[in-house]
């Protein structure tokens, strides 16, 4: 049987198209997988944010890579969190699971934190598999400590930060720091701290709290404490005995830091219409708000001043600070929470929380950044934090900047990360 030409051309571009289908299926049936290696603890919200914050960029920017979370710890509703908002996500947490993902996966991606928390995880993979890595958004080296151990680093951070594919730094001091210990990844530049993605919410629980203290959308601002190391050994769950030197150092510093901010809380009291709400960021810090902040108010302030006595969630944090007209306090991430959701917060630091508090500058909100051992800082806290309550439309157009450069920079390394695991 011979065929003509018109019928060639049609069963050829019939067969064309069922090989263009069945290589579509395929393909889609099996998309590549990576490894995030994230999720450092629960009793601090902002570590808990930069594992939701990653998943939502990785979903938004690779949403053909199937991503599965290495975790130290979604304890205590973190894992529930999670798979409300991503339902199809793979949490490997077994031995077995680990190396499954071992063998499937093509890159691991090193998560946002404090340092090169899995160093060890990262070199396990790479000794193991072979396989290419890269390091998004960390402060380096990230000891919280006093200035004696804060520059320890050892070969193998070194080493591990020149081999990956790219090592992004979520402040530029830490960045100039890896590069003067000789540090020579193809690249390196900043990136903002994986938090600043994070849009996990609880509006019901956040609605009720609010209900229950007469708080009102956009009629309160948000405080939180804090002294110079987060005194994990008050909880249980850390099981840790209590460091002398560090409590020493706690009990003759936090009048310092945390009268500037009860100074604040009781300008806007008095002279805007605002309230205020203490909030916690890390599990001990409702102890510390009401000793530091609550305690000491005149008591016509504290009646329009509202105390958070119980630990929270991301997700319900988050919806709380979207209901606010802003915040400000001695902490790092629930600012970074704010300025995700489009709401202005004022950064307070002190050397021993690490560098980290320089990405405020580094991402153009340096106004809003006072060092607490500065005089001239200090000094500038109270009228700072009055000028964002009282002209709430100039504050929210800094933060739109910000913004802007956030998820800039958000889409530029994403982009490279993509490159790097679909040509792996």
């Amino acid at each position: 049987m011979t065929l003509n030409r018109r019928t060639f051309l049609k069963q050829t571009s019939l067969l064309a198209a069922s090989l263009h289908v069945a290589l579509g299926e395929a393909t889609a049936a099996a998309p590549k997988s990576i490894i995030l290696r994230s999720s450092w603890q629960t009793e601090n919200i902002g570590d808990i944010a930069h594992t939701p914050g990653v998943l939502t960029l990785l979903e938004h920017y690779l949403p053909e890579v199937e991503v599965r979370l290495w975790p130290s710890n979604v304890k205590n509703g973190v894992e529930e969190m999670l798979r409300k908002r991503f339902p199809k996500l793979r949490i490997i947490q077994t031995p077995e699971e680990i190396q499954q993902a071992f063998s499937e996966c093509v890159f691991l991606l090193h998560g946002s934190g404090p340092s090169l928390v899995a160093k060890q995880d990262v070199e396990r993979w790479r000794k193991t598999t072979g396989k290419p890595y890269g390091i998004y958004g960390i402060t380096f080296p990230g000891v919280y400590g006093f200035p004696e151990d804060r520059q320890k680093v050892t070969p193998l951070d070194l080493d591990i930060l020149t081999q990956a594919r790219f090592a992004y730094f979520r402040d530029s001091v830490s960045m100039d720091f890896a590069k003067k210990q000789g540090v020579n990844c193809p690249i390196m530049e900043f990136c903002p701290d994986g938090a600043f993605a994070v849009d996990v919410r609880d509006d019901q629980a956040a609605d009720a709290f609010l209900r229950e203290h007469g708080l009102e959308t956009g009629k309160f601002l948000c405080a939180i404490p804090q002294v110079r190391f987060s005194p994990w050994w008050e909880l249980p769950s850390k099981k840790q005995t209590i460091n002398e030197a560090k409590h020493a150092h706690n009990e003759k510093m936090k009048e310092q830091d945390n009268a500037p901010i009860r100074e604040a809380i009781i300008a806007v009291v008095r002279q805007t219409p605002l309230k205020v709400l203490l909030v916690p960021e890390n599990a001990t810090q409702m102890r510390i708000g009401k000793e530091m902040l609550y305690d000491p108010l005149p008591e016509d302030v504290k009646k329009r001043v509202v105390w958070r006595d119980k630990y929270w969630l991301t997700d319900e944090a988050v919806s709380t600070y979207i209901r606010s007209a802003g915040l400000f306090g001695l902490e790092m991430h629930s600012p970074i929470m704010c300025i995700a959701q489009g709401i202005p917060a004022i950064v307070c630091r002190f050397d021993e929380q690490t560098s980290k508090g320089y990405m405020w500058r580094d991402i153009g909100l340096g106004e809003w950044l006072f060092d607490m051992d500065t005089p001239s800082d200090v000094a500038k806290i109270v009228p700072t934090v009055l000028a964002m309550a009282q002209n709430p439309k100039a504050a929210k157009m800094k933060v739109k900047k910000a913004q802007a450069f956030v998820k800039q920079r958000q889409e530029q390394t994403m982009n490279v990360l993509k490159k790097n695991v679909l040509t792996t």
